[in-house]
This record gives C-alpha cells, structure tokens and sequence, in this order.
C-alpha cells in the first residue's frame, strides 16, 4: 500500500532513562520516512528537568509555555497535515493539544501507558493491581503518593488530569488515541476517553526470519523491577533447579537472582544481542504483575519463532494464545510458574511448533507492511473528522 504523501509532526517528551516508547518513536519516524512521508520532530527531554524548581516544573506540567510558543512556530513553518503524540509528560504538557487545535491540525495520541488514568500509569500499588482512580478524581493516587513516592509531584500530576479533564482536552482535542490492543482499549474507555476516538494498533519490529537453530534454555528480556514479576520469577526458579534461564536486563530487583540455580545474568544487552538470544532460547518468560501495555519484547520474540510463557493478566492474555503460540500462568503465582517453564523444558517439539505460530502471528498482524496501513487508516481517519 502507498499511501499519499503527507506532512507529519511526531512530538515526544523523551525518558531520562532510554525505554521502549522511545525505540517504538525512532521506529514510527523510519517507518513513515520510508514510506516517503515528511516528517518533522518536536522532541524534549526529561534530562532537561535538572535545576529545574518544583514550582516551574509543576507549572510547565499543568501547561508549558515553551511548547506553547515553539510549536505554533514549528506548525506554522512545517504545517503538518497531522501531529502524532507520543509522551507529553511533564516538559511539553497538555499545551499541544490546544496549539494544535488553534491551528486546525489533528492529533492523534498513541496511548503507551496508563498515565491519563493512574498517576504511577501503571495500575499498580504495593505489588498488586489498583484501580481506586479509575472512574474518579485521582486524589487517592495524591494522598497515596503513587507517582514517585512524593505527594507534591503527586498532587501537581494529579492537579494536571484534573485540570484538562475539566477544560474538555483529552475529550475535545484529540481526534484519534491509539491503544496498543483491545484490552488497554476497553480500560482507557472506562476511564472516561470517547470510545469512538480510541482505535487499536499494535507495536511492530522489523525482524527478518531467523534462521533455523538449536534451541535450548529459557530467557528472560527486560527491567528487573516489582512490576515485571521479579519475585515470581526468582520463586519459580528456586523451585526448578534443572531449569536454565539467561536473563537480558538489569534493575532494582536484580538481587533477588542471585545465587539461583539455573540462572545466567548477561545484564543489559544491545538489541541485536537480544535478538541471538532469543533465537537460541526454547521460550521467554513474562511474569509481569501489572498490566502491560504492549512490551514489545513479546513482538520481537514472535518475529524470531520464539513462544512467550507469560501472565495470564491483562493483555498478556490477548496476545499470548495459550497452547497455541505460549503458555500462560495465573500471575504471582510461582508454583503455576515452575510448572509452565518445566513443561517447555521437556516438550521442545511442541514449544516449536508454538514457534512458527508465532512467527506466523507476527507476520499477519505486527510486522512493518501491516502495521504502516493500520496507522495510515487511523491519520485518515482523524484528518477526516478534523
């Protein structure tokens, strides 16, 4: 599919340390350019917070004049035919949405964590899930602390939502939201977004096939953190002492994989290393906690004929068919986990078999091609209704 041509403004707050929304950012914009669209940039950084008072921080938070003044210059030299968003959290702020309407251009919004609807955007609290702000004014997240451990950045992010709930923004200025499947979809919606402005599109990597190789062994890829199921995973290892797990990541729960029998720390790696790990692993393990949005983990080992044992919650559930291309286990449950990681070990045949329905999943639904026609009908779509 060629699309026509058209004019797109990505704006993005990038992380102070580097994630997976920002990979996905870099991906979209090659992707576009690739596709022959001009695309223009408006990145800021969260490195740019130092020295920064709480006071100015919490006031660029509610609305930043900076984005204000530079945007409605870069709209009016570029003249976008649409803005896609990506983190607006906290340099450039909700002020976008109002520049952008004053100029007549649509923006679409990709919805890559909870943050309109939980202030951690995690939907988690002391290791298990919450949903006390869904539907209501965040002030439990306030009282709570829950983003950061502080009440003040709690109360201005809060005071934030509040705020541009009020004035109509996230209802009246944003012409398409992108949720990365069904189940983020149904949540945003119950939180108070318009469900005929909430589309789905998935994550993409662009993998080749792999070629075919001996597999032995299970992988873990990821930040070792309470959200990511750490424990679980530590607990379910201890449990399998003739399980191999390599584990690609590093973390504040890292210690927790010390001294286990079975596991190998390769610590953070570069993604083509990643890539030969998982084309050597039997399965990669998500023991996630919350709910994930879309780790794109689970694409990239489905590009590399790779089965995902993984959480039996949230989104998890969707996009791991169990016995088909994965397994899934009840989340936080170590035991049910142990028995999963040591029913690949033994089943190797059958583990891939779930790997070319993998692989055959990625192809149909989160590869480059595929992806690229789903974002082109949803600028069309919020161009249309501009």
């Amino acid at each position: 599919m060629r699309a026509e041509a058209l004019r797109i403004l990505i704006v993005h707050n990038a992380y102070q340390h580097r994630g997976g929304e920002d990979t996905v950012v870099e991906s979209e914009v090659m992707l576009l350019r690739a596709h022959g669209h001009e695309v223009a940039t408006y990145f800021r950084d969260n490195n740019d917070v130092g020295g920064t008072t709480f006071l100015s921080l919490a006031r660029q938070t509610l609305w930043s004049g900076r984005t204000e003044r530079e945007l409605a210059e870069q709209i009016d030299r570029f003249r976008p035919d649409v803005i896609h968003a990506h983190n607006t959290f906290p340099l450039i702020s909700p002020s976008l949405y109002w520049v952008a309407d004053r100029a007549g251009v649509p923006v679409v919004q990709t919805l890559h964590n909870f943050r309109l609807i939980c202030l951690n955007a995690l939907f988690l609290r002391e290791g298990k899930v919450c949903e006390d702000c869904m539907g209501h004014l965040p002030w439990r997240g306030a009282v709570r602390a829950c983003y950061r451990g502080s009440h003040a950045a709690s109360a201005a992010l809060a005071g934030m939502l509040v705020l541009h709930r009020k004035l109509g923004t996230y209802r009246n200025k944003v012409a398409r939201y992108i949720a990365l499947n069904d189940f983020c979809r149904s949540k945003f919606i119950e939180g108070g977004l318009p469900a005929g402005r909430v589309a789905v599109k998935p994550n993409f990597v662009d993998f080749a096939a792999p070629e075919p190789m001996s597999r032995s062994g299970l992988l873990f890829v990821g930040r070792l953190s309470v959200e990511k199921g750490v424990a679980t995973l530590a607990q379910a290892m201890a449990l399998s002492p003739d399980t191999l797990l390599r584990v690609a990541g590093d973390g504040p729960e890292t210690g927790l994989l010390d001294d286990l029998v079975g596991v190998i720390r390769l610590g953070s790696l570069p993604s083509e290393a990643v890539c030969q790990e998982m084309g050597r692993a039997t399965a990669l393990v998500v023991p996630s906690i919350w709910y994930e949005n879309f780790p794109r983990t689970i694409v990239e080992a489905f590009a590399c004929s790779l089965p995902v044992i993984a959480s039996r919650i949230g989104a998890l559930a969707e996009i791991v068919t169990d016995g088909k291309t994965g397994l899934l286990f009840e989340p936080g449950n170590p035991r049910d986990l142990a028995d999963k990681l040591a029913w690949a070990q033994a089943h190797a045949e059958q583990m891939a078999v779930m790997g070319r329905n993998a692989r055959a999943q990625y192809e149909a639904e989160f590869s480059p091609e595929v992806n690229y026609r789903r974002l082109m009908e949803i600028y069309a779509d919020a161009i249309t209704e501009q």
